[in-house]
């Protein structure tokens, strides 16, 4: 059984009169910083010159000064910049800046993983990862609930990081929910496999074809999308709310019966098998490497394959549909 951790597990007390920063204004950077600061932190945000988030974050009431300042100032840091731009930063505005006693923290593990990122043995690092995108994180404490959390503790040269870490991680409403106990080689490797098998390359790629397999038969692309692309949100909130089971005592007798008729045949041994090879790249460090190499490069693989996707036949049909439904809150990228 994991270990878990709540609000009366963690005291305030041990981040009193210390100074945050907060690296990047993105998705959790936003979420990190506003929270923190309502929680009564000493918050600065942490930006480059010429970012396009610093009037935002100023605008939102946050004090904001250049990457290096803040990491000059902060007692702890947290690092919430892209993956593939963290051991840049890191070389260039937080390393020179590190004194005895800091604490260096990652919303994600990748760096530390994979030896991006190797830390001076005279500071604490650890890591506080919601387990929900930032937009989230900040309007479920802001409704006075919270988001689950994974924290691990990396190395701890005070001997109180794992007391710093609970109090960050209360800090953004996370242990309302629950801190869940980890490592850093947990995180980065389960949270890579979840994107890829899973929520976002397994799902897609599902939803491509079976939205594809309907219009080759000729079926409106309309009726596709709905099918196998809008209704997807009303299952994914069943299991969000009751798992499985609820889900499958929600839906009519059919669609269960469907279910368990169709998706072993969806996801086969083949499929699982490439589920295992994908796990293996990267706990072995191959995914890493071929992405950071990709990012040195330029990213022509990762553009190309961009591009290729914003103009899919299924991108279009529900950005038009998607406008017809103005309570959805329609969002063009």
């Amino acid at each position: 059984m994991a270990t878990l951790y709540y609000d009366n597990d963690a005291d305030f007390k041990n981040l009193a009169g210390r100074k945050i920063a907060v690296l990047g204004y993105g998705s959790q950077g936003h979420a990190h910083a506003l929270s923190l600061q309502d929680s009564g932190m000493d918050v600065r945000v942490g930006l480059y010159k010429g970012s396009n988030s610093w009037e935002k974050a100023e605008a939102a009431g946050l004090r904001v000064v250049s990457t290096a300042q803040a990491c000059e100032e902060a007692e702890i840091i947290m690092v919430l910049i892209p993956d593939t731009k963290q051991a840049t930063v890191y070389k260039e505005s937080i390393e020179p800046n590190l004194r005895p006693g800091d604490t260096l923290m990652f919303g994600h593990g990748f760096n530390i993983r994979f030896g991006q990122i190797i830390p001076p043995d005279f500071i604490d690092v650890s890591m506080v990862a919601p387990k929900a995108p930032g937009h989230r994180v900040r309007e479920l404490f802001v409704e006075g609930t919270g988001t689950p959390a994974v924290v691990a503790v990396y190395q701890d040269a005070s001997g109180h990081a794992w007391q710093d870490v609970l109090a960050f991680a209360k800090g953004i409403g996370c242990t309302r929910a629950g801190a869940i106990v980890t490592t850093f080689k947990e995180e980065t490797e389960t949270d890579l496999f979840g994107e890829q098998a899973v929520l976002c390359g397994g799902v897609s790629e599902l939803v491509k074809a079976g939205f594809q397999t309907l219009v080759d038969a000729g079926y409106q692309p309309e009726v596709a999308y709905f099918e196998c692309m809008h209704e997807l949100k009303l299952i994914v909130d069943l299991l969000y709310q009751g798992g499985l089971g609820y889900m499958r005592y929600s839906i009519s007798d059919t669609a269960e019966y469907g279910d368990y008729h169709a998706g072993r045949r969806i996801i086969t041994e083949e499929t699982r098998a490439t589920m295992r090879e994908l796990l293996d790249d990267i706990q072995s460090g191959a995914y890493a490497e071929e992405w950071i190499d990709e990012n040195a490069n330029g990213r022509p693989n990762f553009n190309a394959r961009r591009a290729e996707e914003r103009d899919l036949q299924i991108e279009q049909v529900g950005k038009d549909l998607r406008h017809m439904m103005p309570w959805l809150n329609p969002v063009d990228v």
